[in-house]
This record gives structure tokens, sequence and C-alpha cells, in this order.
């Protein structure tokens, strides 16, 4: 990795009004603190957000990314938005396999496989959300978990392809309760030698969970950690810099 990357994402969060003001506050002092020669900022506001702060970020060094998109390229899918409706409208990043898409949305592998598929094809670059419950790490069974999310996803990978994989344990999301640096680093030091052994080795590995501008220096300095997945400190202009910068200065 040559920069770290930061990707916000805003989930069911902002009106097209406050996502346009979020985007200009976090572009100004981006800019202003010359944060975007060192880090790779992505802003994944909700779907009817993405014109206004793409008009925001357009000529900016800030990227537009989507949080979700659906698996086929058009047709009778009330509600979903294609990959190709994405590339459109400006995005460059789309996330696929969110834990609350898994979990709330019952999205299984091999559905998320043919998003990332689909995602590849526009060529954009997907990233990829991983991780295990609470449950399934008290029976001792995350790094067969992980293994299995990455898998089939490395089957379909190759070196041209680009994409990003975010390791977000889901106990840790939206709680407030970070995973700690040395459980952290055991994932990403699993996930960095299974990417590797599967020729994998371009693929940046993001952290993401209960982020904060108070852990971000810490869970910048862990091993194998490229960047992180920021949730709700990303809907705080100052929040968000103070995370950026702990990236920028990792």
């Amino acid at each position: 990795m040559t920069t770290p990357i930061v990707v916000g994402n805003w989930k069911m969060n902002t009106t097209a009004d406050q996502a346009r003001q979020l985007a200009e506050q976090i572009c100004s002092q981006v800019t202003e603190r010359a944060l975007d020669t060192r880090t790779t900022v992505v802003l994944c506001p909700p779907f009817v957000n993405l014109s206004a702060v793409g008009e925001v970020i357009e000529d900016r060094p800030i990227a537009l990314g989507a949080q979700n998109c659906w698996s086929e390229p058009y047709g009778a899918f009330t509600g979903e938005i294609s990959a190709a409706m994405l590339r459109a409208v400006g995005c460059r990043y789309v996330i696929v396999g969110h834990s609350e898409r898994r979990t709330i949305f019952r999205e299984d592998d091999q559905l998320i496989v043919r998003k990332l598929e689909r995602v590849w094809e526009e060529k954009l670059v997907p990233i990829l959300c991983i991780g295990e419950t609470l449950a399934e790490r008290q029976l001792h069974q995350t790094w067969d978990v992980l293994s299995r999310q990455l898998a089939l996803v490395s089957a379909h990978s190759s070196r041209t392809r680009a994409w990003i994989c975010a390791y977000e344990p889901v106990w840790a999301i939206g709680t407030g309760i970070a995973a700690t640096a040395e459980e952290i680093e055991q994932a990403h030091a699993y996930l960095r030698s299974f990417l590797d052994a599967h020729g994998c080795h371009h693929v940046p590995l993001l952290y993401g969970g209960s982020v904060t501008e108070e852990n971000a220096a810490s869970i910048a300095a862990i091993a194998h950690v490229d960047g992180v997945l920021v949730g709700g400190a990303s809907l705080v202009a100052e929040r968000f810099l103070r995370i950026i910068q702990a990236q920028a200065n990792a």
C-alpha cells in the first residue's frame, strides 16, 4: 500500500442538503490539511444523495462510493440499483456484503459473489466486507467463517481485478465495542496470509467496526491494516477528519 484508504459509510443518514454540506466540509478540510496526497478518501452516501455529493467532490481529491448494488444489470427489480447506474453518477467504489446486508437482508455468499461480478463488469472497485458474529467468535469459528467468506471471492478474483477487503467483526459494528488491537492484528494477519496464498497480494485490507477518532491512531499502527471503513464517525466532519489524519500519519 502506498497510501491508506479511509471510507465513510453514511448508511441511511443525511438528506440531500445535509449530505452536500457534510461533503463540502470534508473536502475543504482534506485539501486545506494536505491530506489528499497521503490518503485515499471515499464517501458513500445513500443512493438518493450520490448526485448531490458527486457534484461537491467533482474535481476534488475525494472519490464517490455506493453502499450496495444489485446483482443484475437491469430489469424488474423494484427498489434496486444497478452497478451501471452507479458508474453513471460518478461512483468508483461499491460496498458489497456489509454485515447489515448479510444479517438484516439475508444476503448469502452466492449473491455477494454475483454482485462482485457485476461491479467488476462495470469497472468499479468493490469493497468486500467480511466478519464473524459474536456467537461464531465464541465458538472459535472465526477463521472458518473468514475463510468461507473469502474462498468464493478469491476463486473469482484475479491479478487484474481491483478490490478491497474490509474486515468488520459483526459484534463490533455500531455497538461502540471495538475489537482489541490484538484481535485486529490476528485477524488481519490471517487474512493477509490467506489472500497472499491465493494470489491476491494487491488487495488492501481495511478494518471496520466502531472506528472512532479516539482509537483511529492505534488501529492505524497495527500491522496489515491498510485503512479503515468508518460508520457513525464519518457523519461528523471533524471526527472523520481526525480519523483521516490518523491514517495519514501512520
